[in-house]
């Protein structure tokens, strides 16, 4: 019997969150049934935090924007302009170039009737698409994963760039893998003592609870050989930033170059809280945002995948529309998206700017319902069945 150490324990225990993250469709990678290069990836930008939308797109000839805002407000000379009425952060100067190019949209006044201004809460809504008096205890990514392999004959796979795992990627019966490094998963994965651990158990008696945490063990010691497999098959030669942001798409690149079969990726950046010195926190997260996503797509399309991915940003909320007294703002509610790719059917700025003149107790009223753009990506990008999956009708859109 082993004795395990503090050190080993935690070995143990991130492995085992991992195996339990594990879809157990994963095995049948190793059959090598993988879709061809050219199958459609959405890769999921989470702002952690409730990034201010209004700074974010910048309604620059609205008075009232300025009134609010005498001090945090973005001055017109310095936005970049992407209309007559609207701008964008200067900091976000690749994803402007992403606009001319005709690669971006912009997508106004998302949100969710009787909004929640709590990080946890709100961000729960989002991860499960859920109403905002439902509870739900799984995301609308781990639903897709279930419905897409129930009986299908090419399972499919989400990856979260992370240590764990968002609720967005929890399904009832298939669950997405979060892992920060193809590599490291392998190299942990492969350790003696958790060999020895499986050599062990098969020689003790079976308890289903400990039967369970084995069987996932060993299929993540599996499937984590496999995906270090195809992480190697490709490895960008682009100068990706030396941020997190920029190692996490630079992962994301490799395997979306490879013939892996993952049609999800999830990534988080942030934190965009920001109650105090607003103005020099956003630019920087933007700054992050702005150069990993330059490099990013310029990869894609260096390797003819840029017409393939659809990357989606979003956050919890967005902020009060009047600045606060230390410099910053606070919890909001409805908010802005971006919609970045080569495939877009529609590109551009594509409905109103923020009205500032029908606020409700100081907030901006949503008129997009967030889950019609789940339901777009679902439906119209991943083949799925988005009513099945968001479990109601939700109107689609025609961005892609």
């Amino acid at each position: 019997m082993y004795i395990l150490n503090r050190r080993r324990f935690l070995q143990v225990g991130s492995l085992a969150s991992a195996a339990m993250m594990m879809p157990k469709f994963l095995k049948a990678f190793e059959s090598g049934a993988l879709v061809p290069p050219g199958n459609k990836v959405l890769v999921i930008i989470q702002l952690s935090g409730g990034n201010d939308g209004l700074n974010t797109i910048i309604p620059y000839r609205n008075d009232i924007y300025y009134r609010s805002r005498p001090a945090l407000g973005i001055k017109r000379e310095t936005a970049l302009s992407l209309s007559d009425e609207l701008g964008i952060h200067p900091s976000l100067d690749g994803l402007k170039a992403l606009y001319d190019e005709g690669s971006l949209a912009v997508l106004n006044n998302v949100g969710y009737p009787n909004p929640d201004r709590s990080h946890f809460r709100s961000m729960d809504i989002w991860h499960s698409a859920s109403q905002s008096n439902e509870f739900w205890n799984d995301g609308w990514i781990g639903r897709y994963l279930d419905a897409q392999c129930n009986g299908c004959d090419k399972p499919t796979q989400a990856l979260e760039i992370d240590d764990t795992l968002s609720l967005a990627l929890k399904g009832d019966h298939n669950k997405g893998l979060a892992l920060t490094d193809p590599g490291r998963l392998s190299n942990t994965s492969n350790d003696k003592y958790f060999k020895d651990l499986l050599q062990q158990h098969a020689h003790e008696d079976e308890h289903h609870s400990v039967e369970y945490l084995y069987k996932t063990m060993a299929e993540t010691i599996s499937s984590a050989a496999y995906i270090q497999q195809q992480f190697k098959t490709y490895q960008s030669k682009e100068n990706y930033p030396a941020t997190e942001l920029g190692r996490n798409l630079r992962t994301i690149a490799n395997l979306v170059m490879s013939d892996i079969n993952t049609k999800v990726y999830y990534v988080s950046h942030g934190s965009f809280d920001t109650h105090v010195n607003q103005q020099d926190q956003q630019a920087r997260l933007f700054k992050q945002l702005s150069e990993a996503l330059t490099v990013f797509t310029g990869d894609l399309k260096k390797n003819n995948r840029f017409q393939d991915v659809a990357v989606m940003t979003f956050s919890e909320f967005g902020r009060r529309v009047s600045q606060n007294a230390s410099g910053g703002t606070d919890h909001g509610t409805a908010n802005n998206m971006f919609l970045i790719s080569g495939g877009l059917k529609k590109q551009g700025i594509l409905n109103d700017g923020p009205d500032l003149m029908n606020l409700k107790e100081g907030d901006l009223q949503y008129k997009v319902d967030f889950k019609s753009v789940y339901a777009t990506l679902l439906n119209k990008w991943l083949s799925a069945d988005d009513q099945l999956i968001l479990k109601q009708h939700y109107e689609k859109m025609d961005f892609i």
